[in-house]
């Protein structure tokens, strides 16, 4: 059994110079947490596979494409291949949420948030 506690992870860099923390990495599905402080965000960008949000933590507000939504805790947030999306933490308090992206489902592996 392997457990990764994630608060012990150091943030990786990334583009968006926010907290990314790779939890888990294998051929076919990657995940990262990503915690954004209040008005922190994410540059909108596309990923070339398909990806899921699990909000954990907070009130963060996700752009998929022409699509805007305010979403908290406990949503899953479905995000297509190749659509550009974003997530914005307009709350007072932080926003965290882990991403998951199924590696197979694209044209390869992406890794601008690993």
């Amino acid at each position: 059994m392997k457990i990764t506690e994630v608060a012990k992870l150091e943030s990786v860099k990334n583009p968006h110079n926010v907290d990314v923390r790779k939890v888990f990495e294998a051929p076919d599905t990657a995940a990262v947490v990503i915690t954004l402080k209040p008005g922190e965000s994410l540059k909108k960008h596309v990923t070339p596979v398909d990806v899921f949000f699990y909000v954990l933590e907070g009130t963060g507000v996700v752009e998929i494409g022409e699509e805007r939504q305010s979403v908290g805790r406990d949503s899953v947030v479905e995000s297509p291949a190749m659509i550009a999306h974003t997530w914005k933490n307009e709350s007072k308090a932080v926003f965290r949420v882990l991403v998951v992206k199924m590696l197979t489902t694209g044209k390869g592996k992406d890794s601008r948030l690993l």
